[in-house]
């Protein structure tokens, strides 16, 4: 593996441990040179998934509506939703 691929996934890893850890900002612009490098090395893939970027946007909305739903309807079934959970912190007395 050259170095420009280990920058592309390693990027892409660091990129996505930090937006889901809450360091967003730092997430997206690691991430934002993961793109930058491939965008670089492989232009015509890039060109490809870009056009195609509002089919898996669609795609996304959908898989998270699903799971919004199918959280929904177990909250509905255990009687108390994951609404009602508690939030860590917070006086509930």
């Amino acid at each position: 593996m050259d170095w420009k691929k280990t920058l592309i996934y390693g990027s892409f890893a660091a990129g996505a441990v930090l937006f889901l850890t809450g360091k967003r900002p730092a997430g997206l612009v690691v991430a934002g040179i993961g793109v930058a490098t491939f965008a670089a090395e492989h232009p015509e893939k890039f060109e490809e998934i870009w056009r195609q970027m509002p089919e898996y946007i669609d795609k996304g909305s959908k898989f998270v509506d699903m799971a919004s739903s199918f959280l929904e309807r177990l909250g509905e079934q255990r009687g108390s939703g994951y609404r009602n959970i508690p939030v860590a912190g917070s006086n509930r007395y």
